[in-house]
């Protein structure tokens, strides 16, 4: 009897040993791709955006243009203001995206508070690159919108709806 919950304890301890180096690799995983979200978000608030393409993942700028990519940031990140709060509520590990490679990904949602639109979310792809070092490959920023009081003033709401959702990711995951 001793001998078979001795069996049984070291049965455990060798399974949790097995398992461990996976959760910790995880965990490695998420650290790595939460810091480059980090200093990408980091390019963008500060107004780098040639900066911000050029740290992101390669299959993302060969998605991007980089002159598109910094004109669509300036018409768009100025307008709402400072980042007053970022947190992240959520990250989810992928190795497949819709029309994106087969790659690791980490997709990273971020609880925004800008100045100018208080209740944002932005969500942040990261992918393991060719180098071995994580990137992003995707940014998208989306915002609450109010609804229109004035039922008659339709083409404003459609307008509004249009200007709420900006963002880039690999080619095509937004179409």
């Amino acid at each position: 009897m001793k001998s078979f919950t001795v069996s049984r304890v070291v049965l455990v301890f060798l399974a949790v040993f097995a398992l461990a180096p996976a959760c910790f690799a995880d965990q490695t995983q998420d650290i790595a791709a939460v810091a480059a979200a980090e200093n990408f978000l980091h390019l963008v608030d500060a107004g780098h955006y040639a900066d911000s393409w050029e740290t992101s993942a390669n299959y993302f700028q060969q998605q991007v243009p980089r002159p598109q990519w910094v004109e669509q940031l300036e018409n768009i990140r100025p307008a709402l203001g400072p980042v007053l709060s970022r947190t992240v509520t959520s990250k989810h590990d992928a190795t497949s995206l819709p029309r994106a490679p087969v790659g690791n990904y980490v997709v990273i949602l971020l609880a925004t508070s800008f100045q100018n639109k208080k209740n944002s979310i932005e969500t942040v792809t990261a992918m393991l690159d060719q180098d071995g070092k994580w990137r992003v490959a995707g940014y998208y920023i989306q915002w609450l919108i109010q609804p229109n009081r004035n039922p008659t003033a339709k083409s404003h709401r459609k307008i509004s709806l249009q200007r709420g959702h900006f963002g880039f990711f690999v080619k095509g995951l937004l179409s």
